[in-house]
């Protein structure tokens, strides 16, 4: 049999079924979320008011340029300049909670779910997303980390 009489014999049913999940794994859903399950989106941070004693076992990760440590959705990085900058784990794109810190180009936040990357000011990279990642106050005193809103 030609393989035209026989897509024919298929019919559009089921050339449906078999192109059907390429389309809709390609798309965005009914909801706008692309492929992330509105289940697995996170709210972005509000109210972040913690400390962290850099003496103590949390604080150890940030003990050199370029670490960071993630707390209660937010990431607490010591930047490639020695200073601590604070960003929202909840990427603005599509909240998911994918965001840390990469010391490429300086040092940027990067959210591994679809690529959006950022500045330290949580101005929006590339194209990804226009939404600004929320960055948060850090104050230290000694060796203790405030960050906060």
């Amino acid at each position: 049999m030609e393989r035209k009489k026989f897509l024919r014999t298929l019919g559009a049913g089921a050339a449906f079924a078999i192109t059907f999940p390429c389309l809709h794994g390609c798309s965005t859903d009914a909801n706008g979320t692309d492929d992330v399950d509105p289940g697995d989106m996170k709210p972005i941070p509000t109210g972040v008011d913690f400390t962290i004693d850099l003496n103590a076992a949390e604080g150890a990760g940030l003990q050199n340029n370029g670490d960071f440590i993630l707390k209660e959705f937010v990431v607490v990085v010591k930047n490639l300049e020695g200073q601590f900058v604070a960003a929202s784990q909840v990427c603005s794109h599509q909240q998911t909670e994918e965001v840390r810190f990469i010391p490429d180009n300086g040092g940027i936040f990067s959210c591994s779910t679809h690529g959006s990357r950022f500045a330290q000011n949580g101005t929006p990279l590339n194209s990804i997303t226009s939404n600004p990642l929320k960055i948060f106050n850090t104050e230290l005193a000694g060796d203790i980390l405030r960050v906060f809103e």
